[in-house]
């Protein structure tokens, strides 16, 4: 029994002496590698600051009404002056009078489309065409987020088949179709004066974008106020947002242009020109970079500077926003990211000239040293810019040694040269 407790022993303390030699070597490794490597990427790099404030549109706030509300115009879509924004129904039964007469009236109009469609093959073919590229155009529209065609292009779908159906599907005489035609012509105009009461057009009285969004802002931040506006009263307005009007059903944005008024350090407000333009980075609902007008650099509060930009792009794209937090950038530099202590300057030797007597002369390239299956290569670049412990820098030259994203490269060794072999 004691021998057998002995043997086990002595087996676990070859085993822990194994383990401990292979750790061992294993750290004595991470610590004499003779190189360290890291991948170069692309990377772009921002003189910026980022700057809190508020977006500013000209608004025509739209009043709810009584009944039921059936809004009839998509987030950020144009209105034009007298045309519907919305429907007030009665009751449920004349908002289901409504969805019948839009239904019948569009059946009325492929019926008489159908009456005076030619039954040839080549109508059919163009028929089934174009029910295809109405639902590759909502797909598309819905892979995107944009909505703001949504019911028309969902309408548009349907009128297709329907078309396609009446003249091609039911197998119905010109005769029959005519039949059908005028019954549902009467049948509209009976539903039509039922209804007229029941129901009430909201009609655009300017013309504007839509949206449904009615914050509060509207009335205590216009862009007339804006030239009235200083860095502690924008601060005011952020902290103590009014919130959503319930007793609006949404607005029209009036205006092309809308304004971003901002809070910046001052010295950064100092690098900005009136009449110039600038980069503003947005996110949200909006995230691109967009390039403003600067209208108004002042006034300063406490080390804070008022600035006001203005852009008359994306409006249909603003209409959800407010309170933003942007990047404003001054300049940027594109090209390769590297840590500082892989980039070189090495001296070569040219060869000599044709020139007889002539000696060999040396030149002084910068750049990286790359690892390439297992060899060391040199490939040129220049800086472009300098961040704190990085350098943005591009390419020199053309071929195959040409540093590119992706590429590893060496940033710690020891009798590094172009074509060297390194082992293991």
């Amino acid at each position: 029994m004691k021998q057998g407790k002995s043997l086990i022993t002595l087996v676990i303390l070859a085993m822990a002496a194994v383990l401990a030699l292979y750790f061992g070597y294993y750290i004595f490794n991470c610590f004499n590698e003779p190189y360290r490597t890291t991948q170069v990427y692309a990377y772009t790099a921002n003189d910026s600051v980022t700057a809190e404030g508020l977006v500013v549109r000209e608004a025509l706030v739209l009043p709810s009404q009584t009944g039921i509300l059936e809004i009839t115009r998509a987030e950020g879509e144009k209105v034009g002056k007298g045309q519907q924004v919305a429907l007030v129904y009665r009751d449920s039964q004349a908002q289901a009078n409504q969805a019948q007469i839009e239904e019948m009236t569009m059946d009325i109009q492929l019926l008489e489309e159908a009456v005076s469609q030619s039954s040839d093959l080549e109508s059919a073919a163009r028929l089934d065409e174009d029910i295809l590229q109405a639902v590759v155009d909502l797909r598309s529209s819905y892979a995107l987020g944009d909505y703001t065609q949504l019911r028309d292009q969902s309408m548009e779908v349907k009128s297709r088949v329907l078309k396609r159906g009446y003249t091609y599907g039911e197998s119905l005489t010109s005769a029959e179709l005519s039949a059908r035609l005028h019954q549902l012509r009467q049948d509209l105009d009976v539903l039509t004066r039922q209804s007229a009461r029941a129901t009430t057009q909201i009609i655009a009285s300017v013309p504007g974008v839509f949206s449904s969004l009615v914050d509060g802002y509207e009335s205590r931040l216009t862009p007339e106020s804006l030239q009235e506006l200083t860095p502690s009263a924008l601060q005011e307005l952020i902290n103590s947002p009014a919130g959503e009007d319930s007793g609006a059903m949404g607005k029209l944005i009036t205006s092309d242009t809308w304004y971003f008024a901002a809070n910046l350090p001052m010295a950064a407000a100092a690098r900005l020109e009136e009449g110039d333009f600038a980069t503003l980075r947005f996110s949200g609902e909006l995230n691109r970079d967009v390039k403003m007008k600067v209208e108004r650099v002042g006034p300063t509060q406490s080390g804070t500077t008022l600035v006001i930009f203005s852009s008359n792009r994306y409006l249909t794209l603003t209409t959800l926003l407010r309170h933003q937090t942007v990047e404003l950038i001054f300049e940027s530099w594109s090209g390769l990211r590297i840590p500082k202590e892989a980039f070189r300057l090495v001296e070569f030797v040219q060869a000599s000239g044709e020139v007889s007597g002539s000696s060999p002369s040396s030149v002084t390239k910068s750049g990286v040293y790359a690892l390439v299956n297992g060899r060391v290569e040199f490939r040129e670049a220049e800086i472009v810019h300098e961040g704190s412990d990085y350098y943005v820098v591009r390419s020199v030259g053309a071929g195959r040694k040409v540093l590119r994203d992706g590429d590893t490269i060496i940033v710690e060794g020891t009798g590094l040269q172009d074509g060297l072999r390194l082992e293991g």
